[in-house]
């Protein structure tokens, strides 16, 4: 990931209603959500939430799957890794050892 594909999925969630998107479809990954579900959750009209999710479907961050009638939406975590690698690669002037809390904090829950 090279620093303007990162600027445009921070760009992306720097708005309340995607950010509680993503972060929603990260808890719900790997089966994702109905754009309904979606939807419901934001308290949004349908057309307002869908120029949301356009938006993170354009920075590469969530994928839509049709199952049958429902159009499923999960995050790519190829995307979402990438952006983490990103932001901490040359964290703490490669002493890993200053890292070890912010990876426990991701593999506790």
């Amino acid at each position: 990931m090279n620093a303007d594909d990162a600027l445009v999925i921070l760009a992306a969630l720097a708005h309340p209603t995607r950010l509680a998107a993503f972060r929603l479809l990260v808890r719900h990954e790997p089966d994702g959500l109905s754009t309904g579900q979606l939807v419901e959750a934001s308290g949004l009209s349908q057309s307002t939430f869908s120029t949301h999710l356009a938006i993170l479907v354009k920075a590469g961050l969530v994928k839509t799957e049709k199952r049958g009638r429902q159009q499923i939406q999960r995050v790519n975590i190829d995307a979402l890794r990438g952006l983490m690698v990103f932001l901490a690669k040359d964290c703490c002037e490669g002493r890993a050892e200053l890292c070890e809390p912010l990876l426990a904090e991701l593999t506790c829950c």
